[in-house]
């Protein structure tokens, strides 16, 4: 037992950094309920017209988070070593990459956007009209497009700031930005007072107008306290990034990382289309399972974060031993911490979904899908922390085969036999391909006993510049 647990000391510096990232997370995600309930009041068609746009821009996100990620590797190691030239050079790295990510991004959802909508449209049993959760969906994505600018520049930050265990300012900002997100949608969405009734497109303008606010406190905040971000001083003084670090990053971190972000996304989504073949009212009841299910996930996705920032820095002080020990004792941690968080989901799976102005048919198959991640939990938090783990030490092209090879080679061919191919009813669907991930967790405790995650990128011989 005592490889696997250890004292509260032990876990106190990733709590640290994990507790502001879990309160940030958790009043986003609070915020996200309550917006979807705002436009679940709406209507149905409504909600899964938003849905169905914030699956296709998941995508997108976990894109951006990748490749920040891919060069976060690097600055977290950085910053253990203290070098912090190669912080600034790292996140320069970053500023580049989003900004590529973004433009990629908008150009292919303004061309393409009414098609990838339609892929999530079926007949649904309760006749929901799915000409009208089109348009309300086209509705949306038109101005959140706007959106993904600050996003990313936010993310640059943001992820800098945590890497070098200042998290406090991120989750101020986050909090500022959910405070100013709720209040403007109370009033767009239903047009309270002098302000008109616009609906999806008030909850899409509220979101946008969050984004600029949350990324202005953050960049002004780490150009001001250059004592404490002292990788702020002289940030834009040059922007040239030497080829070799760039080249290490591009193919140790950015390629894997960013594509396999890119892919694990694209199968959740896609994923998500085989469950919509059984209707669109199981679009619907996942949106609000998932928006639930995202509330309690917080826990460990913070926790995830501060793995990675923890193992990342030991790795980048030489400290394998300590690295390799601590690894087991904090996915461990993980695990039993969502034991209890996933019994409190469960219990609560059939009050969240009333909430909803929706179907009994909806609501029910919200509460069945909230049930099932609620058990599953453990299996999903112990999963995160080992992607970070085997992600720290920078061995990106394993955690790309762990993570989406995964689910590319697996679950979604799993998903999409089960979809075209049968007439298995949505729940033990849903069920099938949710216990499918219990095979990876065995394969990563494999990988996390053999150590082969243990190395410190930040010393090795740059490779040769193209």
């Amino acid at each position: 037992m005592s490889k696997l647990l250890g004292s509260w000391s032990f876990y106190k510096k990733t709590l640290t950094i994990a507790v502001p990232i879990m309160v940030q997370n958790l009043i986003t995600n609070i915020v996200a309920l309550v917006d979807n309930i705002m436009v679940g009041q709406v209507g149905t068609e409504q909600m899964s017209g938003v849905a169905i746009v914030n699956q296709i821009l998941f995508v997108y996100n976990l894109t951006i988070f990748g490749a920040i990620s891919g060069a976060g590797i690097f600055c977290a190691q950085f910053f253990g070593k203290k070098d912090y030239n190669g912080v600034r050079d790292t996140f320069r790295y970053k500023i580049v990459a989003a900004i590529v990510i973004t433009a990629i991004g908008t150009s292919i959802f303004s061309i393409f956007g009414d098609n990838l909508i339609t892929l999530f449209l079926h007949d649904a049993e309760k006749g929901i009209d799915l000409e009208k959760t089109f348009e309300f969906a086209k509705q949306y994505m038109s101005i959140m497009i706007i959106g993904l600018i600050p996003f990313s520049i936010e993310q640059a930050y943001s992820s800098t700031l945590r890497e070098g265990e200042m998290p406090t300012t991120p989750m101020a900002a986050g909090i500022c930005a959910v405070i100013i997100n709720t209040v403007l949608n109370y009033f767009l969405i239903f047009g309270i007072g002098i302000f008109p009734k616009l609906g999806v497109q008030g909850a899409a303008i509220a979101t946008v107008i969050s984004r600029f606010a949350q990324t202005g406190i953050v960049v002004a905040w780490t150009h001001l306290s250059r004592k404490k971000a002292v990788f702020a001083s002289k940030l834009y003084s040059s922007f040239s990034i030497p080829k070799e670090l760039s080249a290490r990053i591009t193919t140790k971190g950015l390629i894997p990382l960013m594509c396999n972000e890119f892919l694990w996304s694209a199968g959740t989504s896609a994923l998500v289309q085989c469950y919509s073949v059984r209707g669109i009212d199981v679009v619907a009841g996942l949106n609000i399972a998932n928006t639930v299910v995202n509330l309690f996930n917080v826990l460990f996705i913070a926790f995830g974060s501060g793995v990675s920032i923890v193992i990342g820095q030991m790795l980048g002080a030489g400290k394998l031993n300590e690295a390799k020990d601590a690894a087991p004792k904090l996915i461990s941690f993980s695990a039993l911490m969502c034991v209890v968080v996933g019994f409190i989901m469960a219990c609560l799976c059939n009050f969240f979904p009333l909430a909803y102005n929706t179907s009994d048919h909806v609501r029910n198959l919200a509460s069945s899908f909230i049930l099932i991640s609620a058990v599953l939990m453990p299996i999903h938090s112990a999963l995160h922390s080992m992607y970070f783990i085997l992600r720290s030490g920078g061995k990106t092209i394993m955690t790309f085969l762990f993570d989406s090879g995964f689910t590319w080679i697996i679950i979604v061919p799993l998903a999409f036999f089960i979809a075209n191919y049968t007439t298995l009813p949505i729940l033990p669907f849903y069920l099938c391909c949710q216990c499918s991930e219990a095979i990876k967790c065995i394969i990563g405790i494999i990988l996390i006993k053999k150590g082969v995650w243990l190395s410190t990128i930040v010393n090795e011989k740059p490779a040769a510049a193209s």
